[in-house]
């Protein structure tokens, strides 16, 4: 049976995360601020990337306690472009795959995003791609626009299972978000992220220090990946990659 914390521990959590909350803001703030001036000056969205890599997200992880364990990254040829796709448990993912990829690295975001003061004004300025879930007509254009990208030697991260874990199981990955990387012919380079939900929970703010590791898996080729069969086999074929990474870092 679950022992509930005392009141007075709850309490000090409760000001710690208030705190937390309250510098998480202001340092997205300060840093987005400032890479956006840098990019209005040099017109280079890649060091505004690289911002938020080396600038941005080592504050967040280390205000959050969080210690950052990458594997697999020595191992892959990064001088290549990639469709990263992983597994989604916390918004502290975003952080943690910044540090991880020593690439600039794009990011396919929910359309609410663009709403978002700072965060929304960064991601457009640096390229980001949006999907509009409510539309349609706006998924073939996503898949140009992501698959443009990928061609001009870009490397962008999504998260096929469509929204954050809650239970720490992988969902089903959606066939459809990989045509981009079957129409520019990169590789798809599967990516599992485990202890992201222990560190910041998909709801709410209550951050608990601990250890977020990043895996990355090896490339899988798009050739021959052609039609919905071809493009859900490679999901599928992703999915089993991604699952087996996280079995393999517990």
């Amino acid at each position: 049976m679950e022992v509930a914390e005392p009141a007075a521990l709850r309490l000090a959590w409760a000001a710690h995360n208030a705190v937390g909350f309250a510098f998480t803001l202001l340092w997205t703030a300060a840093w987005i601020s400032l890479a956006l001036l840098v990019l209005v000056l040099t017109g280079r969205r890649d060091i505004a990337l690289r911002m938020a890599a080396r600038c941005w997200a080592p504050g967040l992880l280390g205000g959050a306690g969080a210690k950052l364990d990458v594997e697999g990254a020595d191992a892959i040829d990064w001088s290549r472009p990639y469709l990263l796709v992983c597994n989604h448990q916390s918004v502290i993912d975003i952080c943690a795959l910044f540090r991880a990829v020593p690439v600039p690295l794009h990011f396919l975001l929910k359309q609410e995003m663009t709403k978002v003061p700072f965060v929304g004004w960064y991601a457009r300025a640096c390229g980001m791609l949006f999907i509009e879930r409510d539309n349609p007509r706006a998924g073939p254009r996503l898949r140009r626009e992501a698959a443009a990208l990928l061609c001009e030697g870009g490397t962008l991260c999504l998260f096929p299972e469509g929204t954050r874990s809650r239970t720490g199981a992988v969902a089903s990955f959606k066939g459809g978000a990989f045509q981009s990387a079957i129409d520019a012919g990169v590789p798809v380079l599967p990516v599992a992220i485990d202890g992201a939900g222990a560190v910041l929970p998909p709801d709410g703010f209550r951050v608990r220090a601990g250890v977020i590791r990043v895996r990355f898996g090896a490339p899988l080729d798009t050739a021959g990946a052609g039609g919905a069969s071809g493009r859900q086999a490679l999901a599928d074929a992703a999915h089993a990659a991604v699952v087996a990474l996280l079995q393999r870092a517990t």
